[in-house]
């Protein structure tokens, strides 16, 4: 089992809360939003990585 702590762990929960306010943000159906949401929460650092790559992206544009 990989276990994150010290800075890592506060740098991958900052990646999980950026992904979570992201999807959240996006066009997704609600269902889709609560799957990414629960995968990004119960498999953090795998969940991250196939967000970003596969998941919705937040629908506003920062200027």
């Amino acid at each position: 089992m990989l276990e994150v702590t010290g800075i890592g762990g506060i740098i991958l929960l900052g990646l999980a809360i950026w992904a979570i306010v992201s999807i959240i943000g996006s066009n997704a159906s609600t269902g889709k939003k609560v799957l990414w949401c629960l995968l990004v929460l119960v498999l953090p650092l795998l969940g991250f990585i196939l967000w970003f790559f596969l998941g919705p992206r937040s629908s506003q544009m920062n200027a």
